[in-house]
């Protein structure tokens, strides 16, 4: 918003997008929606049409990281995982269509994770990856009608992701340490280096840039 943009977010915790009016304003459109429901995307668009008129940029951030070996994963947990990853952020692609501007900017949230074998983010990872190719495929696509598509892959941010995977304070403090061991400038990043990155691929500044990565985690993945 301090970049003078409207913007409308999404998400299904009525708790969180609450904190999220309460800290951005009451200029903000909170739309409550499950990123997971291919259908609910419709009713999404339908509301930024209506109350935008016409959408400049989208920035596909819902996502979850499940985290286990192998030999642990069902079906079901799968499904989920490539739900909210993917097939709901394809879909809000999809319905947004007919509303997004010439020019207008989209920039999909993949990972590290997408290029690193990390054990346990088989599936996490296969998620990002797939939106990785989709980065390319629909720049390819909607570039014509003046639709840049990127990505930004976060290394590792801190941000209350570790807390939602199910570990005691002792363990999410364990697997923190072991991770910044790994990362090459020694830090967690900031969710501020995340969104600057962001606002460039979303502006005219990068009006050059279409279907490229831009990786964001502390050389992590190259070094």
């Amino acid at each position: 918003m301090s970049e003078g943009a409207r913007i409308a977010i999404t998400g299904k915790n009525s708790a969180t997008l609450e904190a999220a009016r309460q800290e951005l304003g009451t200029g903000v459109l909170i739309i409550p929606s499950d990123a997971s429901d291919a259908a609910a995307q419709k009713a999404v668009a339908e509301v930024i049409g209506r109350e935008f008129g016409a959408l400049d940029v989208l920035f596909v951030n819902a996502g979850i990281a499940e985290l286990k070996p192998v030999a642990e994963w069902d079906e079901a947990a799968f499904d989920r995982s490539f739900a909210i990853n993917l097939k709901g952020p394809f879909f809000l692609v999809q319905a947004l269509l007919p509303i997004f501007a010439d020019p207008a900017s989209i920039v999909l949230n993949a990972s590290l994770n997408a290029h690193i074998g990390m054990p346990n983010t088989s599936v996490y990872g296969a998620t990002k990856a797939v939106l990785l190719s989709l980065a390319r495929t629909l720049s390819g696509e909607l570039i014509s009608r003046g639709i840049r598509v990127n990505a930004v892959s976060p290394g590792p941010i801190s941000t209350s992701l570790y807390s939602k995977l199910g570990l005691s304070e002792t363990e999410i403090r364990s697997v923190a340490a072991s991770i910044e061991s790994q990362v090459p400038a020694g830090r967690f990043g900031k969710p501020s280096e995340i969104a600057h990155a962001i606002v460039f691929l979303a502006s005219d500044e990068s009006a050059f840039t279409v279907g490229s990565e831009l990786m964001i985690d502390g050389g992590m993945g190259n070094l």
